[in-house]
């Protein structure tokens, strides 16, 4: 198991009237911490599209526990609970500054190479930075 912390600053665009974060902004909050983590494994999404891989998210599931509120700073910690294969799925925790737990996401992604636009396993270079984490 993976597991990756991002603080994020809930900016006033990112509300609504109340003040509360906007539901949709939660998958972008996700995107972020997803690429933040691979990063921290020292792989960008960038060097994977290198490799001539894609990763589109094939499911998006959010639980709202708690509004998260303009200008906290949210902690999102983010899990990889299985070795990836032909997808991969994400866990999204986010906390709010008092470290109350606001909010669950996941999200399931698939390894596309990008010039068949067929599935494909993911790239080695990624396995090997994730192998530590699932002996």
């Amino acid at each position: 198991m993976y597991q990756s912390e991002t603080l994020v600053r809930v900016r006033y665009g990112e509300t609504d009237q109340m003040g509360y974060v906007y539901y949709g902004y939660y998958a972008m909050y996700y995107e972020v911490a997803r690429v933040e983590a691979l990063r921290k494994l020292g792989l960008t999404y960038r060097e994977i599209e290198a490799m001539g891989i894609i990763m589109p998210v094939l499911e998006n599931h959010s639980k709202f526990l708690q509004p998260g509120k303009y200008d906290e700073q949210l902690r999102i910690v983010t899990t990889i609970k299985e070795k990836p294969s032909v997808r991969i799925s994400f866990h999204y925790d986010i906390y709010n500054e008092n470290n109350k737990l606001i909010h669950q996401g996941h999200t399931l992604l698939a390894f596309v190479d990008q010039k068949s636009g067929r599935p494909c396993r993911p790239p080695q270079a990624m396995m090997d930075v994730l192998a530590p984490f699932f002996t």
